[in-house]
């Protein structure tokens, strides 16, 4: 096998033929789709190490991709490979097994996003788990199909200061 190691959802995914949606698919003379999404839910992917090549083998421009649709997969962590996507704008990657809420700090790289979509991950259990992401993301404005709101942004940054200030008098109690 040549190139690098790719999860077996994303090899039969290349055998694959793209759904057209309510307009046709447009290709360029080497057969890859003009379009900024790429939707790969429900395919049983655990790993992202094989979504540059994916892009790569669909997509015209696979930089350019805008919306990118992983939701209910297998992911447990989220790859670096996202973030070179630096204009991503929408990530749905709802009713996965994403466990550690620091995950989501993976993505403040990406300056663009503004829309997000984790519910159904393991994080969502976690009491502070709305408000970190907001925090984390400051320029969210929408999260788990929901609005986030003016007074949302003000509580997620309020409580960051809280909880630092709190890591900060354990750390070094007088």
């Amino acid at each position: 096998m040549y190139g690098p190691p790719v999860d077996l959802s994303f090899k039969a995914a290349v055998l694959e033929v793209p759904r057209s949606g309510r307009r046709p698919l447009r290709t360029n003379l080497q057969q890859k789709y003009h379009s900024r999404s790429l939707r790969l839910s429900h395919n049983s992917i655990s790993d992202l190490a094989g979504l540059e090549y994916i892009c790569d083998h669909f997509l015209a421009q696979p930089s350019r991709i805008g919306w990118l649709d992983l939701s209910f997969n297998q992911i447990t962590s989220i790859d670096p490979v996202v973030c070179e996507l630096r204009e991503l704008h929408l990530l749905y990657l709802h009713g996965n097994g994403i466990w550690d809420l620091s995950e989501v700090d993976k993505l403040r790289e990406l300056q663009h996003l503004h829309t997000i979509t984790l519910h159904g991950n393991i994080i969502e259990t976690n009491k502070n788990y709305r408000k970190h992401v907001i925090f984390t993301l400051p320029h969210l404005k929408t999260m788990d199909f929901s609005a986030v709101t003016r007074e949302e942004r003000v509580l997620a940054d309020v409580f960051h200061q809280y909880s630092r200030s709190g890591k900060a008098t354990k750390k070094n109690p007088q």
